[in-house]
């Protein structure tokens, strides 16, 4: 009798697990508490590592990546908004892939689907856990429908919580999220926008950073762009509350230049959008008996990282493998599970804190060396295309 598996969770990650899973000969079944599959969202580069997992997971042909001709343009917005040539997230080494998060989701929905295998995930929708009980033989869960409130219990071998930075599985099984969310003195708001900035071209990518707040806006192939709106603040708890529009326009006064106009304009007008505190996840250990957590719920390198979808898809396609190669003992798997990821996740948590000075410096010092430091690197790049060209020319 094959083993299963309850995935709560319909995100990157939990599909991600949800795939792995299949692949290792478990029958996983997904809940996830909306009431519908998300579309859309905001920028992801796609690292090779997670490029990799894509293809692991067998989603890499659904994939659809909207990176621009050559890597696209980046502009840098002085503080008189003047334009200069910048550096964007698509330049930096690595080649990432461009897409948002629907993107990679849409892909995984068709990997569940069992388009390749014939074995469709079974998806839940409206269904959340109430209570998780391991027993050490199965683990035991009593799921709600968040619709109905009507309740139900159901036995499964693993428990994989995927349900995002606020994890409901981490508070039920591991402890609050204080325990393990540490706090970074920061906010995000992420949103599509519906047309590019004005005069820009359409695949631009444009950045306008001063110390404390920076606006991005990601440019794209085929879509319009999305926007990041980034700053620092020693108490996230009080921007959480009013008007969010508001408080965004008082943060960004005084940047007076052509991105930070038209974001702050098109917030007003987006139907939805994600504004949230800047927090990472450290656990001792992501799994406790027959209950594991993964992507954000165990390990969020959070946003500045640009590590995010890359980590949940890796952590799925592991995942899955580890669990292949222990077949009957859970423990095992989980434990090599996690030695396999974990250095590659601490080692970009570490980073992550070096990349949020490259996205909102920390202060006007800071703002000015990280400004030469973008100079020198757009340099660097114009001359390795410029090298890259004159080859090309050269072998026709």
């Amino acid at each position: 009798m094959r083993k299963r598996a309850l995935v709560v969770g319909l995100g990157i990650a939990g599909m991600s697990a949800a795939i792995g899973l299949r692949q290792a000969g478990w029958t996983p079944v997904i809940i996830e508490r909306a009431p519908e599959r998300r579309t859309d969202g905001y920028f992801v580069g796609l690292m090779a590592e997670g490029r990799q997992a894509a293809v692991d997971l067998g989603i890499a042909d659904h994939l659809h990546t909207r990176n621009p001709p050559d890597g696209g343009k980046a502009w840098s917005l002085t503080r008189r908004g003047d334009r200069e040539p910048g550096v964007g997230f698509l330049h930096q080494p690595g080649d990432p892939a461009a897409v948002v998060r629907g993107d990679i989701e849409a892909a995984l929905w068709r990997g569940i689907g069992g388009e390749a295998t014939g074995e469709p995930v079974d998806v839940r929708f409206a269904t959340t856990p109430v209570e998780i009980d391991d027993t050490g033989s199965d683990v035991r869960v009593l799921l709600a429908d968040v619709g109905t409130g009507a309740q139900y219990r159901e036995s499964f071998d693993l428990v994989v919580g995927a349900d995002g930075l606020r994890s409901r599985v981490r508070r039920t099984v591991f402890g609050p999220h204080e325990d393990y969310m540490t706090t970074w003195d920061a906010m995000i708001c992420v949103f599509p926008l519906r047309e590019q900035v004005p005069s820009f071209a359409a695949t631009d990518s444009i950045i306008s950073a001063r110390a404390g707040r920076a606006v991005w806006v990601f440019g794209f192939a085929d879509r319009p762009p999305t926007v990041l709106l980034t700053y620092r603040t020693d108490d996230t708890r009080r921007q959480l509350a009013g008007s969010t529009i508001q408080r965004l326009r008082t943060v960004f006064s005084g940047m007076d230049d052509p991105a930070v106009r038209h974001t702050l304009t098109a917030l007003e007008q987006t139907p939805e959008f994600l504004f949230d505190s800047v927090h990472q996840v450290k656990m001792p250990r992501w799994s406790s008996g027959r209950v594991a957590l993964s992507g954000d719920a165990a390990w969020c390198p959070n946003l500045y990282s640009g590590m995010g979808a890359t980590a949940a898809l890796r952590g799925g396609s592991e995942l899955g493998r580890a669990l292949l190669e222990y077949p009957d003992d859970s423990d095992a798997a989980l434990t090599v599970w996690e030695s396999r990821l974990r250095p590659f996740i601490t080692k970009h948590q570490r980073l992550a804190r070096l990349k949020q000075q490259m996205f909102v410096p920390s202060s006007r010092p800071v703002e000015a060396v990280r400004s030469v430091v973008l100079r020198l690197a757009c340099t660097a790049r114009e001359r390795r295309l410029a090298t890259a060209r004159a080859r090309t020319s050269e072998g026709n």
